[in-house]
């Protein structure tokens, strides 16, 4: 029986590996991909880690917190070996891995353990992609289960500090760390305020837990931006042009179908906490609680929520009437039929990262202005775009340098102010044609729906390079008066820092 166990635990084990690695598969499309590639190539190639912005116009020259240095020389390397489908590899890689840790954690047996992962996984499928966020998923969700364990093997706990190092290179996600590790603290102290657990087992843990955050707060400085990132992340949660700006830090709205699994954990979290029998003790429920209202003010941190959530709703499976029976008995199923079901689970993975990779030049196309981009290429029109936001990183990406943009989505660089002016002059609210003169627009690529399109296309000092359905480009038939504000495109420091990237711009695609 025991031998059988193992089987079926493998099994499940193994069937939910490769079932994640195909949901989790994505193409590489994030809109952010692209500047983070094109960073990545600067390191790579001049040696430095950018601390001056290089790629806009607007802020040109400018201090940039490169906050995910790392994880930019990783996409760059990938994309340069591998190309679209080495980084679509590797980001389902990487997810995985956060949830498999996840499945590690969660109680009961192993297909309810299996299909509460699943569920938690579909809950977070809106943040699935190619991007930094997924490390500090992963990394978070293995500072968990080194939590957990480590009230029993103590020295897991040693690796927090070289592990939190790694993260807060990769991505400003690492303040969730200490966060955790406080929220995890508090609730070992409501207990031993509760009487649930005597101070005597409970004080070594709190302990361990307040030497691990004033360690990992004293690594900080060491990254390439120093003391800088102490402030980094509270500056990011505090700005409303991000938050009224970028659909990622909304709140979920449960009307669209990709939040409706998110909304059923929420569902089934509620069902558990008011059964006695499954409630988990105060350091699980203080966390989950802080995760909870993180996940409910931003789309992001709902994969964090998963972490802390599926656990507790595995445990009140564990308790459930359906828990009762096995459902997989010896009678019903045997060994062959779990080797069987892993091998046609890791096919299906196989054949969907194929069609992801053949799919990706479609996928890009479908969601970024390549045609136009194109014709940019082969034209000076005179090295200032006023791009699209979500089209801003890709931009940077084929047109950098002989072309820099107004935004991109590097909204912490730009601050409230500057994603002011863009919308400003999108949404053609008053003062919008003063925003294009104090900063010397010289190129205009924006979808034709555009409110800012429908204008320029009747000012005669603008006219259409290139349109189709998805894009137009509009360039000024005469420059801008130099007597305006703004930043020019011909100054020593651009040709300098052109000279570093080297010039003609190598191209990134596979």
């Amino acid at each position: 029986m025991k031998i059988l166990e193992l089987s079926r635990t493998r099994a499940f084990a193994g069937i939910l590996l490769f079932g994640l690695l195909a949901m989790t598969a994505r193409n590489a499309v994030d809109p952010d991909l692209w500047w983070h590639l094109r960073t990545g190539q600067w390191i790579v190639e001049t040696g430095h880690i950018p601390r001056s912005d290089p790629f806009s116009f607007t802020r040109f020259g400018q201090p940039w917190v490169s906050h995910e240095w790392l994880s930019e020389v990783v996409f760059y390397e990938t994309w340069k070996l591998a190309g679209a489908s080495g980084l679509m590899v590797v980001s389902a890689i990487v997810t995985t891995a956060g949830f498999l840790l996840l499945y590690l954690r969660c109680p009961g047996k192993p297909h309810w353990a299996a299909a509460a992962t699943a569920l938690g996984a579909l809950s977070s499928a809106p943040a699935w992609g190619a991007r930094p966020q997924m490390f500090t998923f992963a990394l978070a969700s293995l500072l968990l289960w080194l939590l957990e364990r480590g009230d029993e093997r103590p020295w897991l706990l040693v690796s927090i500090p070289p592990i939190f190092l790694l993260w807060l290179n990769l991505h400003a996600g690492f303040a969730l760390g200490p966060a955790l590790m406080v929220a995890y603290g508090f609730g070992l102290a409501i207990e031993v305020a509760l009487g649930d657990t005597p101070w005597r087992d409970a004080w070594p843990t709190l302990a361990r837990l307040l030497l691990l955050v004033l360690a990992s707060l004293a690594l900080v400085p060491l990254n390439p931006s120093g003391v800088q990132l102490y402030r980094y992340p509270f500056d990011t949660l505090r700005s409303t042009g991000m938050r009224s700006f970028i659909l990622e830090w909304f709140s979920p709205n449960f009307h669209e179908p990709r939040f409706i699994p998110f909304l059923i954990v929420l569902l089934l979290l509620l069902a558990v906490l008011a059964l006695r029998r499954a409630r988990p003790p105060a350091r699980t429920l203080v966390p989950l609680v802080l995760t909870t209202l993180l996940a409910l003010d931003a789309v992001r941190h709902v994969p964090i929520f998963a972490l802390l959530a599926v656990p507790v709703v595995a445990a009140g499976l564990a308790w459930s009437p359906l828990a009762t029976g096995d459902l997989f008995s010896t009678t019903r199923v045997r060994p062959m039929f779990n080797v069987l079901a892993v091998v046609l689970m890791a096919g299906f993975a196989l054949v969907r990262w194929g069609g992801l990779a053949r799919g990706q030049g479609a996928a890009e196309a479908q969601q970024f202005p390549v045609m136009a981009v194109e014709g940019l290429r082969s034209r000076d029109l005179g090295g200032q775009v006023f791009a699209y936001y979500d089209w801003g990183g890709y931009t940077i990406y084929r047109l950098y340098p002989n072309y820099r943009v107004f935004v991109d989505g590097r909204a912490d660089l730009y601050g409230d102010e500057m994603l002011q002016q863009f919308q400003t002059a999108v949404q053609l609210r008053t003062g919008w044609r003063e925003v294009l003169e104090r900063w010397k627009v010289q190129v205009v690529l924006l979808p034709p729906h555009c409110a800012l399109v429908q204008a320029l296309a009747l000012d005669s000092n603008w006219h259409r390079e290139y349109s189709d359905a998805q894009a137009v480009v509009l360039s000024r038939n005469s420059p801008p008066n130099e007597s305006t504000g703004g930043s020019t495109n011909s100054s020593p420091a651009r040709e300098k820092n052109a000279k570093m990237i080297g010039e003609p711009v190598p191209n990134l695609r596979h």
